[in-house]
């Protein structure tokens, strides 16, 4: 088990009050805390360093680009990467994905052609197919789930055909905590000739991944759901699909020669990284993935399902509960209703006695009208959360119900 005192002293946040009472913070699937290491490093960039990268040739210019493109580096080790060049820099998930829509859906999706996502999708994972579909005439495709918030492997394989050109599938569902079975899907996919982009949005901070072992195409994350600051994120993709895809963006740093006639792009990674970097994102980014590789990815991964699993069996015991999501494989998010209450009033009492998590759709809509129900109460969990944590989220939640029923 990990030393959680000593890990929660490293977020100096937690210490902290919420309406006079002690900070319980379980919304890390919507975005983590930042331990002290990556505050130190943003700071040391912006006193220390701050430069534009790769234009200057003075010496604060010259350490930002190394420290931008060693962060790069550390990305493509954590993610088990073939290259430092098969990883561009984003805004985020949303913006990877909208990047892989706007290339590679415009340049092999035609009429008739399909892509294929699930129920379970962000919409971030939604959206810009649907922009994509409307833009080639392809069709969307939707993979049903069951009952317990789990992909049907075997409807998922029957709607692949010829004419399905990408697959798009969240790693881990944010609202249901599902761990869908990426390498199957991978492979049942490219069985088919479709190339696959994976959300993980859900899933970097909290299970292991290797793009290499999955056979990814494309696997995008944000910082800011890994303990790194927010506006930074990762699209990885292979290096062929890369090299053949067109840019996503026109401006500088993309570019290898402009003229008014016509312009030349440059090569890996940048031509897909227009504009000024984030090299004190990237930088920031990097020592948080030193910071949870020096706790361990199994570690963490073991510890946040041995929280789950003791928040399941606890709420369960509270009448009226119904955990939405019960997968058999499944990260830490526990979304639930109750019956007769609005999840938002559960959520404003609950922050009235100093505990954070989330209400609402999850930008998740179509998922959950699947379920026919108006949103839920997700709590979602980090390894600096305790099982003390735990307990009084449940004896807050039952005093919060007797109010409210």
């Amino acid at each position: 088990m990990l030393n959680i005192e000593n890990i929660r002293n490293d977020f100096p946040i937690l210490a902290r009050e919420v309406h006079g009472k002690p900070l319980v913070y379980f919304d890390n699937g919507a975005t983590t805390q930042k331990p002290q290491a990556v505050l130190d490093r943003i700071m040391h960039a912006y006193t220390l360093e701050n430069s534009n990268i790769h234009r200057g040739v003075h010496y604060l210019s010259g350490v930002a680009t190394e420290a931008h493109e060693a962060a790069r580096q550390r990305v493509a080790d954590f993610i088990g990467a073939e290259s430092k060049d098969e990883i561009l820099f984003t805004r985020g998930t949303t913006e990877s994905i909208n990047l892989v829509a706007r290339t590679l859906a415009d340049q092999i999706c035609h009429e008739g052609d399909e892509i294929l996502i699930s129920t379970m999708e962000h919409h971030s994972n939604i959206v810009p197919w649907q922009m994509a579909c409307e833009r080639t005439g392809a069709v969307l495709r939707v993979a049903p789930i069951n009952e317990k918030g789990e992909l049907i492997l075997s409807e998922f394989e029957a709607l692949l055909n010829e004419r399905t050109k990408i697959v798009s599938i969240a790693h881990v569902s944010n609202v249901l905590g599902t761990v869908n079975p990426v390498a199957d899907i991978i492979r049942m996919a490219h069985n088919h000739g479709a190339k696959v982009l994976i959300d993980g949005a859900q899933a970097i901070a909290h299970i292991p991944v290797n793009v290499v072992d999955l056979d990814a195409d494309f696997y995008a994350f944000s910082g800011h759901k890994v303990y790194a600051p927010n506006g930074i994120g990762v699209l990885y993709g292979k290096r062929a699909l890369l090299d053949s895809m067109p840019p996503f963006m026109g401006g500088g740093e993309m570019i290898e020669t402009v003229r008014f006639e016509k312009t030349t792009y440059n090569k890996l990674p940048y031509k897909y990284e227009a504009g000024t970097p984030d090299y004190v994102g990237s930088c920031a980014l990097a020592i948080a993935l030193d910071y949870i590789s020096t706790i361990g990815m199994q570690s963490i991964a073991d510890y946040e399902h041995h929280l789950l699993h003791y928040a399941t069996q606890k709420i369960k015991e509270i009448d009226g509960v119904r955990i939405i999501g019960e997968a058999q494989e499944k990260s830490g998010v526990l979304s639930f209703v109750v019956d007769g209450v609005h999840p938002y009033d559960i959520g404003m009492m609950l922050d009235k006695l100093g505990i954070a998590i989330r209400t609402g759709h999850h930008c998740a809509e179509p998922l959950i009208d699947h379920f026919g129900i108006p949103g839920t109460a997700r709590a979602s969990f980090a390894f600096y959360n305790t099982i003390e944590e735990i307990d009084y989220f449940i004896a807050s939640l039952k005093r919060v119900l007797m109010i409210l029923r």
